[in-house]
């Protein structure tokens, strides 16, 4: 692979609809939530591995999260930490990377990806995103991985793929909202339709024309002093200027705007991670549909559950059915999987405790 192949793992997001596994002072992505001995970021660290070396591979988190990277991550230095003193979505963090790598390599053709989703054929993963390193390398493009839908889900935003430019790669035609039943269904028989899947290829003099182009705002104001980054003034400046810009997801700031925007349909086994019914989902599950990751526990006429107890916790649980039950020691969550979107109303109301 190219020496001018880099990394950026976003990592800022407190995960709240992971809660109460997931709190502010440690973050779904520093959690084992799959039960395999190693935390979502540390996974997605490995997993970049096979195409990019550790000292090419960023992490762009909120500052008070730096030492959770390297207690995770420990082949990283504190420069490869890219610290926001404020959180504004992905866009503003997506461009300090830019103007970061750019002052580091102007040639820097650059993957980013979020640090908490699931990819079980890693093979093609990679395979995939060298296919797209190749592509932005050799056009202007901005490319984003699409997944090829399974099921008409109402949780995912699509994008419309259009022509061919290249050997699986597609020119893009519009994003989409999360749709309803209605519209899934019909974005799945039409057949022309992904996931979006947040993962993105591009070349970071191209990205940042597309940020100078489309989100002057955020160009102005991050890149108003170049000579900055890599320098001992950089963390003053960026304390300074980055609360000031808008928060903004890259989708909606660059994605939707520009027309050199294209997608590699996409199969290697991906889920988001986003809730806990696509926790569920991941999970084995016994003869009755539960997923248990509990020491001990007696279940009866219980079905559909995921369930989550502390080590050494005897659980005994009788008449329930599609139900999350979360026991995280100082909180128990006991909610209908269904209706999992009420929790963040919750952590509103009681604060995260």
């Amino acid at each position: 692979m190219s020496t001018h192949t880099y990394v950026a793992i976003m990592a800022g997001g407190i995960g709240s609809r992971f809660w109460p596994a997931s709190r502010e002072e440690r973050p779904k992505q520093f959690l084992d939530v799959l039960g395999t001995g190693k935390s979502l970021i540390r996974m997605t660290f490995e997993r970049f591995l096979h195409f990019c070396p550790a000292e090419r591979i960023f992490i762009v988190t909120n500052e008070a999260y730096c030492d959770l990277v390297l207690e995770h991550l420990p082949e990283l230095t504190e420069d490869q930490i890219i610290r926001e003193p404020s959180r504004k979505n992905t866009a503003p963090c997506i461009a300090y990377t830019a103007f970061k790598l750019q002052a580091l390599d102007p040639e820097a053709n650059l993957v980013v990806a979020p640090s908490d989703h699931v990819i079980l054929q890693e093979t093609n993963f990679v395979e995939t995103v060298k296919k797209g390193l190749a592509f932005t390398e050799k056009y202007p493009a901005l490319l984003t991985l699409g997944i090829q839908p399974t099921r008409p889900d109402t949780g995912y935003g699509y994008i419309e793929k259009g022509n061919v430019a290249a050997e699986d790669v597609h020119k893009v035609v519009s994003f989409r909202e999360k749709p309803d039943v209605a519209t899934a269904k019909s974005y799945l028989s039409a057949g022309n339709y992904v996931w979006n899947a947040g993962i993105f290829i591009w070349k970071v003099k191209h990205l940042l024309d597309a940020f100078k182009t489309h989100a002057t705002a955020i160009y102005n104001t991050l890149g108003q002093t170049p000579t900055v980054f890599n320098t001992d003034e950089e963390e003053a400046f960026i304390r300074e200027v980055y609360p000031t810009v808008p928060s903004i997801s890259i989708d909606y700031a660059i994605m939707e705007k520009a027309d050199n925007v294209f997608t590699i349909p996409s199969s290697f086994g991906w889920s988001d991670l986003g809730t806990w019914a696509s926790l569920y989902d991941e999970l084995d599950k016994d003869a009755q549909g539960n997923v248990v990751k509990a020491d001990k526990t007696y279940l009866a006429e219980t079905n559909n559950c995921l369930i989550r107890l502390p080590e050494g916790k005897l659980g005994v649980i009788n008449g329930l059915y599609d139900f999350i039950v979360d026991d995280e020691g100082d909180i128990l969550l006991n909610h209908p999987k269904s209706r999992e979107q009420e929790i963040k109303a919750i952590i509103k109301v009681l604060g995260d405790m």
